[in-house]
């Protein structure tokens, strides 16, 4: 490494200034949604639940979808990354109160999961058949078990990196890729189940293999969204900008687009196997969200998940292009959220596209409070992991 590069490396301000007050408006905002979700509590339960389902699902697939980019960052040893490596890693910490959140929902389940209720049970021969999986204690202990694996790798990978900052560390180094190993084979199984558990099991007759795969390459998808933001926003408040150059935007703009093409291909074979079968239990799905009003976000999915970035961040240049990337990562974000909407309310709004206002409250609240914490966890720390053995190949990258 030559003393230069090493230099440059140091040049940029590597904490997040605190003056700036964004975690507070953050927190703000959250608190606000809080207080007008508590009033949709009351005024409209079931509502309530569902939009609480939508929220929580999208912020839970951003979070997963940060862990999974950390940790494969560690075992392909991946040096481009390492300048960014740290946005995905302080995301996947908030893992550690995902679980917290989740409580709600449980008081929520005979709103949400027909097989809860006693009378559907006593007169449906399918749910019967399912019920040694889909039971109140099981489902209860098996999300305990996602919670705690989820919490553990996003605080230990975190931790560790943070420790690595302080003393450069080989033990460390390793440590991360020994967790990575077997964490990202742990992590595949419980991000199925527990999309099977959150999303599939609310239609109790409806089982699809591939919806554990569809809900991770949409959560995958969003986050590589998510962190282009982060550092394009850095990098216009004057931060990092000898860091990050253009080449490392270009394998982010990269990677997006083909994600982008692995979602579709996902959600496309998802649909078509469904479809060419054609066996009631599992058509009954789609027909109700392609039913009325609902079938324009299906296209919308289609047309601006899948066409539109792809066209969009087709060309080379548009790969590196912060206008179009911030354009593509904002819109895709959205996208995420209406399509897990559009997977959640078919089920309380049958045939048409109903938008409650607890459904912005509820966003509203999960996202302030996750981005607060996250910029307030963000500042405490150095925005890059400053002795991590593979930082100068990162730098160096051109």
């Amino acid at each position: 490494m030559s003393m230069d590069h090493h230099h440059t490396a140091l040049t940029d301000r590597l904490t997040f200034p605190e003056e700036n007050k964004i975690s507070t408006g953050f927190f703000a905002a959250g608190f606000v949604g809080i207080a007008l979700s508590l009033i949709g509590l009351f005024v409209n339960t079931e509502q309530f639940f569902y939009s609480y389902l939508t929220s929580f699902t999208f912020i839970a697939s951003l979070f997963l979808g940060a862990l999974f980019f950390v940790m494969l960052q560690h075992i392909t040893r991946s040096s481009w990354s390492v300048v960014l490596r740290r946005i995905p890693e302080t995301i996947s910490l908030q893992l550690v109160w995902l679980g917290v959140v989740f409580i709600p929902i449980l008081f929520g389940m005979e709103f949400l999961y027909e097989w809860t209720r006693p009378e559907r049970i006593a007169t449906d021969e399918l749910t019967q058949h399912k019920q040694p999986f889909l039971n109140i204690p099981f489902f209860v202990i098996r999300n305990v078990i996602y919670f705690a694996v989820w919490a553990f790798l996003g605080y230990r990978l975190y931790k560790n990196s943070v420790a690595m900052d302080r003393s450069a560390s080989e033990k460390l180094d390793k440590q991360q890729r020994v967790i990575s190993a077997p964490g990202i084979l742990v992590f595949s199984f419980t991000v199925a189940f527990a999309s099977f558990d959150w999303l599939m099991s609310m239609d109790s007759h409806w089982f699809s293999t591939m919806f554990g795969v569809y809900y991770f390459s949409m959560s995958f998808q969003t986050i590589l969204a998510v962190v282009i933001v982060m550092v394009i926003y850095l990098l216009r408040k004057g931060l990092l900008v000898n860091t990050i150059n253009s080449a490392h935007i270009h394998d982010l703009g990269a990677l997006l687009f083909g994600f982008t093409v692995f979602y579709a291909y996902i959600a496309f074979s998802q649909f078509m196997l469904i479809y060419y079968a054609n066996i009631p239990e599992e058509t009954l799905w789609y027909y109700y969200r392609f039913e009325g009003s609902w079938i324009v976000l299906a296209y919308l999915f289609l047309i601006g998940r899948f066409v539109l970035p792809f066209v969009l961040l087709l060309g080379k240049k548009a790969k590196s292009n912060h206008k179009i990337l911030l354009g593509v990562s904002l819109w895709i974000i959205l996208l995420q959220f209406l399509e897990i909407f559009w997977i959640v309310m078919p089920i309380l709004h049958k045939g048409a596209i109903s938008i409650h206002w607890l459904d912005l409250t509820l966003l509203l609240s999960f996202s302030g409070i996750s981005a607060g914490l996250f910029f307030r966890q963000f500042a405490r720390h150095s925005m890059v992991p400053k002795n991590d053995p593979l930082l100068s190949d990162s730098l160096n990258k051109h």
